[in-house]
């Protein structure tokens, strides 16, 4: 809808309103009389309804029913957050907060997020900036969950409870990765919080309602179903969003996302969406994952995430024919890290991980969740498939470190390179000078210096740069080895090559 269809709507409302009285008057369509009554017609003595009929507006009045008790509870503890910040007039991330850069000159939504309190005027000429986004309280004490984005730059953040009373806060304390905050409030008197659900028993199909504050309309409520579950998007490091239909605008940022019990199975806090409203398609962060950042948050400061060692990528269907899979569910491993947790429990590259501690990895995000969640120095039983077996393996994570990078390759020259016309690559071999500029010092392989347009290496993303470390499970560090290799490999049916850039391996395949 643009812009001014709002505007036109909301005036043609009005007009049409007036014709109707207009009409009603000047056609003589009420009786003029006095003492005329109204005979209303009351549902005294009920409906007569087929079976059928009272059976559906049972189910219906039913699921009503149950819309209302989960409102109602978890209603109290919802809260709406304003954001204030000082920032330059020429900055504008903040001065609208959430709101669409096409709603952005709309008198209606600038009330809400260009204003002040009530309406009022920012002070500072237009330096003090207004964003508006949602919260809700998991403890008593007044602790409140809500997005980063909502809190992100602001210098003071005003929350307005249920009962409309107002705390004026400093205090809180962000993750970016998941896109996670906690807010404290000092509050007289316990504050109502939110019942906690499980996010890992809800199901797509599962009914849920957001709350929040979509473009400064507090206490809304939507309804909607669960569409899709461990969801990325690309907008975090950290991702496995819950999608739902539930309509969700800017503004409902931070706010619950609960169940038909009323309890919070994740926090509001994306919409994909080409015009900036609603269009079915929203996302929160599990609850499960919101209340594990949360407590780290509270208890560190910052988040402590267990670290693995190795780097993963999702199967598809040409990936699970080339390891002999008859799925494609888990994570593949790509590379293992010297000296980490994984390679000290004997993981290899081409491993497959189907489950974690009891828990089933359907792809690398579920698996990246688990482990970072996972308790450091305990035993975390990890199953894997490795050359079509199943094996079981334990290991002991440890907190990441923080020099975990994936530089980006430089592209260089390099003597001597071999042509393998049908994939359509020119290799070299790695020396320890072109290994240093790419930042691979202790990897083996042959580099990529040439790629042919249109070739099926090309087809498969190869570029320069990239280096080949294996041709599908046999290492190749020469020329030779990379030519042997390919004798016993099928260009038709597919070539797997393990290939690296930076310190991040995948698994390609190239094909006729």
């Amino acid at each position: 809808m643009k812009l001014t269809s709002f505007k036109g709507m909301a005036a043609g409302l009005v007009l049409s309103a007036v014709g109707v009285a207009a009409s009603g008057f000047t056609t003589g369509a009420l009786p003029a009389t006095s003492g005329s009554t109204i005979h209303w017609t009351d549902n005294t003595a009920g409906d007569k309804e087929s079976d059928q009929q009272a059976a559906s507006h049972n189910f219906a009045k039913s699921l009503s029913t149950a819309f209302r008790g989960a409102s109602e509870k978890v209603m109290p503890s919802v809260v709406t957050i304003q954001s204030t910040a000082t920032q330059s007039p020429s900055s504008d991330s903040a001065q609208h907060g959430q709101l669409p850069e096409e709603l952005r000159d709309n008198p209606l939504f600038k009330r809400f997020f260009e204003n002040g309190p009530e309406g009022q005027p920012n002070s500072s000429e237009g330096q003090q900036r207004i964003g508006m986004g949602s919260g809700v309280i998991v403890d008593e004490s007044g602790i409140i969950l809500t997005n980063n984005h909502v809190v992100n730059g602001a210098d003071k953040l005003l929350i307005k409870l249920h009962d409309g009373r107002e705390f004026e806060t400093t205090e809180w304390k962000t993750d970016p990765k998941s896109d996670i905050a906690v807010v404290k409030i000092n509050s007289p008197t316990s504050l109502p919080a939110a019942t906690i659900g499980n996010s890992d028993k809800i199901d797509i199909g599962d009914w849920v309602l957001a709350v929040g504050a979509p473009f400064g309309l507090d206490e809304t409520v939507t309804a909607g179903i669960i569409s899709a579950k461990s969801r990325g998007i690309g907008i975090t490091a950290r991702e496995e969003f819950l999608q739902t239909d539930a309509a969700i605008n800017p503004g409902n940022s931070g706010g619950p996302l609960v169940n038909l019990d009323g309890e919070l199975v994740g926090i509001n806090t994306a919409i994909s969406s080409t015009s900036g409203g609603y269009q079915g398609i929203g996302f929160a962060v599990p609850v499960n994952l919101a209340r594990w950042v949360g407590d780290e948050l509270m208890a560190h400061g910052t988040v402590q995430r267990a670290f693995l060692g190795v780097g993963i990528q999702p199967i598809d269907d040409t990936l699970s024919k080339q390891f002999g899979l008859n799925t494609v569910k888990g994570a593949v491993v790509t590379d293992v890290r010297p000296g980490s947790p994984a390679a000290i429990a004997g993981l290899q590259s081409g491993d497959v991980v189907v489950e974690f501690d009891g828990m089933a990895i359907r792809r690398p995000s579920e698996l990246q969740g688990r482990v970072e969640r996972a308790a450091v120095n305990e035993a975390h039983k990890v199953v894997l498939i490795r050359d079509g077996k199943t094996v079981t393996v334990e290991v002991r994570v440890e907190v990441m470190p923080t020099n975990v990078s994936v530089p980006e390759p430089v592209k260089t020259e390099t003597a001597a390179p071999s042509e393998f016309n049908g994939l359509g690559l020119q290799l070299s071999e790695l020396n320890a000078d072109v290994a240093k500029q790419l930042g691979m010092e202790n990897v083996t392989g042959l580099v990529i210096t040439g790629v042919r347009a249109g070739s099926p290496a090309d087809s498969a993303g190869l570029t320069d740069g990239i280096v080949i470390s294996k041709v599908g499970h046999t290492a190749v560090k020469s020329l030779a080895d990379f030519s042997a290799a390919m004798k016993s490999v099928s260009l038709k049916d597919g070539v797997l090559l393990l290939v690296r850039v930076g310190e991040a391996s995948r698994f390609v395949v190239i094909k006729e």
